[in-house]
């Protein structure tokens, strides 16, 4: 069995592209880096607990492709979709999300493309985070390229949620998805409310130390 030509080119292809989105979630997550050391020394404080990031599995593409209507193609991939490439913030705070997303919108190569607040605008399901859509610089041994990262920022509580709730939405089978669905929103308002009066304590901390 010989493997046609066009489909090695294909592969080749695909797995060029997928190393280019890996070194663009390197410069994403050195960058986030590079800030919270800053803020440590700065502020004697780390706003990142921790940083996550993952590229699109090819099943995964495919199937977002075809249920967008868009050709399967190279092409159309790296046009069409922007979460191939992903990182994913969890901070503390609900004022670190948006302090640490002004920093990094602020940096002069980074090209935004989009802002999805659903912390002030959640999603009807209790989903809650802070999405960038960015264009970040990646060089290459003969060129330079701007690769399309989606940064997700969110706290402790928005990111527990969500996990269980992407865990959990493939299980909703049966008479109970509307009460589950229920029961889930509630939760996120619950931890949304968690959120603010921790952030309300913390800013009266503040207050007393100044």
């Amino acid at each position: 069995f010989r493997v046609p030509e066009s489909m090695v080119a294909w592969a080749q292809q695909f797995q060029d592209a997928m190393m280019m989105y890996n070194c663009a979630i390197r410069e994403v997550k050195t960058k986030l880096e590079v800030l919270n050391d800053e803020l440590s020394v700065r502020n004697q404080r780390n706003p990142i607990e921790m940083i996550k990031y993952r590229i699109k599995q090819p099943h995964s593409i495919i199937e977002k492709l075809k249920r967008k209507g868009f050709p399967l193609t190279l092409q159309s991939m790296t046009e069409n979709l922007d979460d191939i490439a992903g990182v994913r913030v969890i901070c503390s705070f609900v004022d670190d999300i948006y302090a640490l997303a002004g920093m990094m919108m602020r940096q002069d190569d980074v090209h935004v493309l989009q802002i999805k607040d659903y912390i002030r605008n959640p999603k009807d399901n209790g989903y809650r985070s802070y999405h960038i859509i960015a264009e970040v610089p990646v060089y290459f041994s003969d060129q330079k390229s701007f690769i399309r990262v989606e940064i997700q920022i969110r706290t402790i509580a928005m990111d527990s949620w969500a996990s269980l709730e992407h865990e959990m939405h493939y299980k909703r089978e049966g008479g109970n998805r509307a009460l589950i669905a229920a029961e889930l929103k509630h939760v996120a308002d619950d931890l949304a409310s968690c959120d603010l009066s921790m952030q309300t304590i913390r800013n009266m901390i503040r207050e007393e130390e100044a």
